[in-house]
This record gives structure tokens, C-alpha cells and sequence, in this order.
């Protein structure tokens, strides 16, 4: 299926590995032009480089977008290059923490500046080339955000991305921007918490995932990755306050 993504603008936020540097690959194959976002610039320069030599217009921003400047810092650089935004993907993130009893009102503070904020800044930030474009923001969260169980404070600042999501695809259909969430469950890439926790314990974690996850195996990056490039395109036009479960059948919950 062509996508009709070619000469877009796509801003991916958190690019440089696992899930982000997947949907950056996927992105690319359907011809968009990307902004690709990480703190660290080594393996995101090295992805720009090979997107690059593919033909692909690419420009790099190593840039830590939990920072107060940080997501400003991207759009403008993301206008300067191309003029516009398209495309928003939001994959900023990342889990700490335990029970709401061990967790310290810091613990909650670090889930919402890792796993919210970021979202939300990004998404302001690109809001009025997004109305001018008539785009596409993705919020990418996890399936723990519906759900109990894990990382407490994790799993409310993904909630509250769930919530962000719907408000934002009421409040900006009249203008023609499109939001929605996609919720992924246990995704194995390389350097990812499960490739190390496989590594740690390949027993444990292999009896784990064929309790857990009905499919029988962790997801991988690429196959999350289809389904954002999917929902990003005017082919999920009639798409937006939602969010998609991509788990194997994980989620407990409907």
C-alpha cells in the first residue's frame, strides 16, 4: 500500500535506537524527509549517515528534549531545514521506578519528565506548522498505561499521555490535525531493557513471555514502527483521539 507519506516532513523524537530508529527506517522507505531527535549524537549521527547514503534528506538534532529549550530547540531547527512539519512522533521515555509505596514524589517527578513532558512540549512547539500542514502527531506510549502492575510512576505518565492523546484529536479535528496514541507491549530490540533482562536471565524471561503474552514472543521495533507509519498517513485519515495496541494480545484490558 503506498502511503502517500513521499516529500513529507516527519520530526521523530527519541530516533536513535529500538522503536524510534525503526520508525525513522520505516518513515524513510515511504519518502518522507526526516528530523530526527536524540540526546546522544553517536548512533544518531550514524543512522543519519546511512539514511543519507540512501538517498533520504536527513537532518540530525542531538538534542535532550527534557530540557525546558529542547523541544523548541528541534521544531526550529526542523522549520529552518524544511519549511514545515508533517509528522510528530513522540517516543521519549523511559521506565523507573516500583510500587506507589516505594516511589518518592522525585520518582513520579522523573516519570512525568521522561515520559510526558516531552510529548507535550514537542507537540506545542509544532502546533502551528502541524495546523498549516494539516498533520499527524503520534504519541508513542505502552500498554502499561491502561493497565495496573510495574513501574507505578511509569505507567501514570503514560496514562496521562493516553488522556493527552484524546484531548489533543478532539481539539485539533476542526483544524485538520490528526493525534493518536500507539501503545506498545513488550518490544525486544538490541540494548533494550528486554534484550538485557534476556540476557541476564533466558530462562526466567522466556518462561515469563510464554506466560504473558499470548503470541508466544516479544514484538519487534519494526513491527511497531508499520503501524505508526500507518496511522502518520492520510490513509488513518479518519483516525485521531485513539490509541492502538500493538502486544501480541499482552493487555489485559480491551
Amino acid at each position: 500500500m503506498d502511503l502517500a507519506l513521499s516529500g513529507k516532513v516527519a520530526v521523530v523524537c527519541g530516533a536513535s535506537r529500538g522503536i524510534g530508529r525503526a520508525t525513522a527506517s520505516a518513515l524513510a522507505q515511504e519518502g518522507c524527509r526526516l528530523v530526527l531527535a536524540a540526546r546522544g549524537t553517536g548512533p544518531l549521527d550514524a543512522l543519519a549517515e546511512e539514511l543519507s547514503r540512501s538517498g533520504v534528506e536527513v537532518e540530525a538534532v542531538g538534542v535532550d528534549l527534557t530540557s525546558e529549550a529542547g523541544p523548541q530547540t528541534l521544531i526550529g531547527r526542523a522549520l529552518a531545514r524544511f519549511g514545515g512539519v508533517d509528522v510528530l512522533v513522540n517516543l521519549v521515555g523511559g521506565s523507573s521506578g516500583g510500587s506507589f509505596e516505594a516511589n518518592t514524589l522525585a520518582d513520579f517527578e522523573q516519570g512525568f519528565a521522561r515520559n510526558f513532558w516531552p510529548a507535550l512540549k514537542a507537540s506545542k512547539a509544532a502546533l502551528e506548522a502541524l495546523i498549516r500542514s494539516r498533520g499527524a502527531v503520534i504519541h508513542v506510549g505502552s500498554i502499561w498505561g491502561r493497565e495496573a502492575g510495574g513501574p507505578v510512576a511509569y505507567n501514570v505518565a503514560k496514562a496521562a499521555l493516553v488522556s493527552l492523546t484524546k484531548a489533543m484529536g478532539q481539539d485539533l479535528a476542526p483544524h485538520g490535525v490528526r493525534c493518536v496514541g500507539v501503545l506498545p507491549g513488550s518490544i525486544l530490540h538490541p540494548g533494550g531493557s528486554w534484550d538485557r533482562r534476556l540476557k541476564a536471565d533466558p530462562e526466567g524471561v522466556t518462561r515469563w513471555m510464554k506466560q504473558e503474552i499470548p503470541a508466544g514472543r516479544f514484538g519487534t521495533a519494526e513491527e511497531v514502527a508499520h503501524v505508526i507509519a500507518f496511522l502518520a498517513s492520510e490513509r488513518a485519515s479518519w483516525i485521531t483521539g485513539s490509541v492502538v495496541v500493538v502486544d501480541g494480545g499482552q493487555s489485559r484490558m480491551f
